[in-house]
């Protein structure tokens, strides 16, 4: 298996034969910034899975659907908040029946797409998270699920927001992960880390990858210098920059 970090809180997983990827969105679609990640490229045949856990900017690009027609194998898994009218394909020059290979999905139900296994959470933001097993090897993606403790939102609404963000967690304690990728958004400030701290701790992943992080990587080293137990901070992957794979070896 290999995990690629394109940008922001895209990734790419090749697993198998099967490419999987997450929250993809052009590079100068967020006004202001420019990620720089690119795609790889694959035989026209490869079985792609796109997903997309909300319609925010940066997680979300109408245009994923034009990969249709370079790859003939296309699957696209997009959370609900993202729905597109035939119509409204047609007008922006899809050709007919793309939306055929799109399946929109709510929070907290299961779905099959093939032989991947697809449960959602739900986001304490907008849409979806997303648990993802294929041939024994399984996958969270969290979109916007964080722990968003916002400087000056108060106690009542932080407090709430914790809660909602635990809860949707627990959900994940008896399961498998082989590798996660949870947000940890630099903007937060001295809560930039609290979801993820969570999340090692009510979770077995093997390989958690900090995201949504804007670019500024530079809290991850020191994140992991602070954590007490050896063994969970070893579980974090230490981002340095877009286009950065991660190989790692199936069990």
């Amino acid at each position: 298996m290999q995990v690629i970090f394109i940008h922001h809180s895209c990734f790419l997983v090749e697993v198998d034969e099967k490419v999987l990827i997450f929250d993809w969105f052009d590079g100068d679609r967020v006004e202001g910034w420019h990620f720089g990640g690119t795609l790889p490229e694959y035989e026209p045949d490869t079985p792609i899975y796109v997903f997309a856990s909300h319609k925010h900017r940066d997680h979300f690009d109408m245009d994923v659907l034009r990969w249709a027609e370079r790859y003939t194998n296309i699957h696209y898994i997009f959370s609900k908040d993202c729905r597109m009218s035939p119509h409204f394909l047609e007008k922006h020059g899809f050709p007919a029946g793309i939306s055929k290979k799109i399946l929109y999905v709510s929070a907290c139900v299961k779905y099959e797409v093939d032989d991947l296994h697809i449960e959602t959470l739900r986001s304490t933001d907008a849409g979806v998270a997303f648990y993802v097993g294929t041939k024994g090897v399984y996958i969270y993606h969290g979109g916007d699920l964080n722990d968003w403790k916002w400087e000056g939102a108060g106690d009542l609404v932080n407090g709430m927001m914790t809660s909602n963000y635990r809860g949707q967690i627990k959900r994940l304690a008896n399961k498998k992960i082989h590798v996660a990728f949870v947000p940890a958004d630099p903007r937060l400030g001295e809560h930039q880390f609290a979801g993820l701290d969570y999340f090692l701790e009510h979770t077995d992943a093997d390989y958690v990858f900090p995201m949504h992080m804007w670019q500024d990587y530079s809290g991850i080293r020191e994140y992991c210098r602070k954590i007490s137990n050896a063994a969970m901070a070893e579980r974090v992957a230490w981002i340095i920059h877009e286009n950065q794979s991660f190989p790692i070896g199936e069990e």
